[in-house]
């Protein structure tokens, strides 16, 4: 077998580096784009005082979820204060954030299509299942290459990785929407995407929520891997950390990455159910209206 060999790893890099050069202006625009973003929304969460932001996320766990999330949101980021990694902690929140959206921009109508077409979701999964059991350091490869480093191959690395889940929950979502309610839409005269708006993915709402969970929880843990392609933020600090064998470095930084995790994990999983939680804000919100529907009704009757 010392004669055989395919150079299957030399064709990849050779249509590699043709891409690169015959679609340089597209990368640079896509660099210009992406590092804006990112950037940004990176001057944005580190300029503003970090009492206000922690106020803010404290309010928004509360508004989605409970008082007990409100408070361990609090308390937990303020411990990331106390690490000296708020400033990290804003930097890996911006990129995941940016790389996030950009993953569900491209999985949900992905998910959409391939709920659609039979044919379409055959071809799709095979590339998703590439996707996912690839290594993740192996998309620091072309993401340099393509990107140079900094935040714009932290993106595009994380954005490779993280697609799939979307992809799949999505189409997972609209397939499972009862077929009796669609074809009810039907009778009654509907267009597909009449049906699509409004019956499909309201009821599928739920599990795409799930997928963009999923997303967004792959996307923050790429931060470690993003940072070995020079984007700043806790992974940086990770990869310092490892490099120099800095254990209270490592943990303060990896302590830091689980924080913002829980809170965005517990977050997403509030607005994909909102009826789950009774006791936020919206949910009371919500029980005041009906109260209020409820006696409106009784007077009038």
């Amino acid at each position: 077998m010392d004669g055989i060999r395919i150079p299957l790893g030399e064709w990849v890099a050779d249509g590699l580096d043709w891409f690169k050069r015959s679609f340089d202006g597209l990368l640079d625009v896509i660099t210009v784009v992406v590092r804006f973003l990112v950037e940004g929304l990176a001057d944005v969460l580190t300029a503003v005082p970090f009492p206000v932001l922690i106020v803010l996320f404290a309010l928004i766990g509360w508004l989605v979820r409970s008082w007990q999330l409100a408070l361990g949101t609090a308390v937990t980021l303020l411990l990331v204060v106390a690490m000296g990694q708020w400033e990290n902690a804003m930097l890996t929140l911006a990129l995941v954030l940016i790389a996030a959206a950009i993953a569900v921009l491209i999985a949900v109508p992905l998910g959409i299509a391939a709920a659609r077409s039979d044919t379409f979701s055959a071809i799709l999964k095979p590339i998703l299942d590439f996707m996912q059991t690839m290594p993740v350091f192996v998309y620091l490869i072309p993401a340099v290459i393509l990107f140079t480093i900094g935040f714009v191959p932290g993106v595009f690395a994380t954005v490779l990785f993280a697609v799939a889940p979307g992809v799949r929950f999505t189409e997972l979502g609209i397939r499972g929407v009862d077929t009796e309610t669609v074809e009810a839409g039907y009778a009654f005269g509907a267009s597909p995407g009449r049906i699509l708006r409004g019956i499909q993915l309201p009821l599928a709402m739920p599990t795409i929520m799930a997928g963009v969970n999923q997303v967004i929880m792959l996307s923050l843990s790429m931060a470690v891997v993003a940072g070995m392609a020079g984007a700043n933020g806790l992974g940086k600090e990770v990869v310092a950390a490892i490099s120099t064998l800095n254990i209270a470095q490592g943990v303060e930084a990896g302590l830091s990455v689980v924080i913002l995790a829980v809170f965005l994990d517990r977050v997403t999983a509030a607005l994909g159910n909102p009826g789950d939680y009774r006791h936020s804000l919206l949910g009371s919100l919500r029980r005041r209206r009906d109260a209020r529907r409820t006696g409106s009704l009784a007077k009038a009757a």
